[in-house]
């Protein structure tokens, strides 16, 4: 019976020091390293930009003639239609080169008239003989220069009748009035510029976003790609529009060259105003319902300790394995030549690099390694298949080992220098990685 006693003491002694010895090795790993989880949702990828919203088929209403404003009838945010009266300039002075046109007209009229009398006669008197060749070829010249004269006044009295209508100020379009620049009374000069008098927006409930999108960027910008874009007067409100061109002028600013980007985006409630400022992101690409690795996990690169645990874990198993499959992997090995290759998928614990887990292999773009820890406590590594990535996060396409919840490593603390004081050589060629130094 004593034992029995004493058996079961020392077994369950052994427990509780086998226990203790897990729980400081999970609590040392934990203070070692940080972790982050693998989540699961949706993920975008976008380029942000700031453009300027306008209306669609906005046109500047001016004047050709000059003078003094009698009357404005048109106001801020009218509807009008084409060719409804805007303004009508004062025409006092219009109608009096109206009526000089005209007089000079009747002028150049009555000359005309007395020459060609003067011509039928001198024509007459030369085939009688009566006159000299010379004398007719005047005769006809002088008629010649009348009718150029009339052809001039007819000329004259038709462009100031035209001023006359320019006077009345119309519209071209069906719109709105967005702006007008005018009051009456107010004196318009149109000898070197056309003032702008109104602006008139074609159709409000089409807005455009003239967006400024920089050469680094503009190649992910393609027609008919989805835009959303918000605006200060309803910063919680997402709008939304496509991408209807990209125009090929450059514009540099501040030394960096950008392209304008025309975004369409419908206006049916009337919230958006002509000259808003749009904080734009063209969606490049959306994910929806996927696994997502914190892009931390996949920059950390292993110190030279845990390729040495890595590398024991890794003789721990082969050893554990059957004599038959420790020995085709010795062929493997053979075959593929002197610290064999590492693998493209999978667990990483192919040939390469010290510690035998191909560490020092540059891996393919899709393709990231993660470190995580076992059921055990004890480190691992694993890699995965990487596809949309926001800067932040990372979509999973494939990987072995991994799952929602899971905690992998995205930081490694600063270790101790061992008691000679000195580092294995082959640790600044390893890259240390992102690390911290522990307080």
């Amino acid at each position: 019976m004593k034992r029995f006693v004493v058996s079961a003491i020392i077994v369950v002694a052994a427990i509780l020091v086998v226990w203790s010895i897990r729980a400081r090795t999970g609590e040392a790993a934990d203070d070692r390293y940080e972790f982050a989880e693998i989540t699961r949702g949706d993920l975008e990828n976008v380029i942000s930009t700031t453009g300027t919203l306008s209306a669609v088929g906005t046109v500047d209403v001016g004047t050709q003639v000059s003078g003094t404003m009698a009357r404005v009838y048109a106001d801020y945010n009218d509807d009008v239609r084409r060719s409804q009266v805007l303004a009508v300039l004062d025409t006092t002075l219009l109608a009096a080169s109206v009526r000089d046109g005209r007089a000079n007209l009747l002028r150049a009229e009555a000359q005309y008239r007395k020459a060609e009398l003067d011509h039928e006669r001198a024509q007459e008197l030369y085939e009688k003989d009566l006159i000299s060749e010379s004398e007719i070829e005047e005769s006809r010249a002088n008629r010649m220069s009348y009718e150029a004269s009339l052809l001039s006044a007819q000329a004259s009295l038709d462009r100031t009748r035209a001023n006359l209508d320019y006077a009345v100020i119309r519209s071209p379009i069906d719109g709105k009035v967005i702006a007008r620049n005018v009051e009456p009374g107010q004196t318009v000069a149109a000898s070197f510029s056309t003032p702008t008098l109104f602006v008139i927006a074609e159709d409000l409930a089409e807005m455009e976003i003239l967006a400024y999108v920089d050469e680094g960027d503009i190649g992910q910008i393609t027609d008919g790609q989805t835009v959303r874009f918000t605006v200060e007067a309803y910063f919680e409100q997402d709008f939304h529009g496509t991408v209807r061109e990209v125009r090929l002028q450059p514009q540099t600013v501040q030394n960096v060259v950008n392209y304008t980007v025309v975004v369409d985006a419908a206006n049916d409630e009337g919230l958006l105003f002509p000259g808003m400022t749009a904080t734009t992101d063209f969606l490049i690409e959306e994910r929806e319902n996927v696994l997502l690795i914190p892009n931390a996990a996949l920059r950390l690169k292993p110190s030279m300790s845990m390729m040495m645990e890595m590398r024991d874990a890794m003789r721990e198993r082969v050893e554990a394995m059957p004599d038959s499959v420790r020995e085709q992997m010795r062929a493997g090995r053979e075959k593929d030549g002197e610290g064999g290759r590492a693998s493209s998928g999978g667990r990483g614990h192919g040939g390469g690099s010290p510690g035998g887990f191909g560490f020092g292999m540059e891996l393919p773009d899709n393709v990231g390694r993660v470190f995580y820890l076992d059921e055990n406590g004890r480190l691992d590594v694993t890699q995965i298949v990487k596809g949309a990535t926001d800067g932040r996060s990372t979509e999973i396409v494939s990987g072995d080992a991994v799952e929602e919840g899971m905690r992998v490593i995205t930081d490694v603390a600063e270790e101790e220098e061992e008691a000679s004081g000195s580092r294995n050589p082959l640790a600044t060629s390893m890259g240390r990685g992102r690390r911290r130094t522990k307080k």
